[in-house]
């Protein structure tokens, strides 16, 4: 069984999401969140400051964006048959 655990806010650090943008359809993904949102995803999970990042407005749309990141990643590469999902705080949506 797979289970996908996804944090609250606190868990972000700058940068946080570079690494993801290698993943196809990642910056697609973060530009179609980011107007969903109404601010700039990709710009604040990879270039925006801790001071930054901590504000929730900011904060918890980024985490979410994280989570449903990791999900996609996942199920283009795995079964999702038997999965669990567990978070916390925001990370709960």
């Amino acid at each position: 069984m797979i289970v996908v655990a996804c944090p609250g806010q606190g868990s972000q650090t700058p940068g946080f999401l570079s690494e993801w943008l290698e993943d196809n359809g990642a910056r697609d993904f973060l530009g179609l969140a980011s107007e969903r949102a109404g601010i700039d995803l990709l710009a604040h999970g990879t270039t925006s400051d801790a001071d930054t990042i901590r504000d929730t407005k900011v904060a918890q749309p980024l985490i979410v964006a994280a989570s449903l990141l990791a999900w996609r990643a996942l199920s283009a590469r795995a079964s999702l048959d038997a999965v669990g999902v567990a978070g916390h705080s925001v990370g709960e949506f």
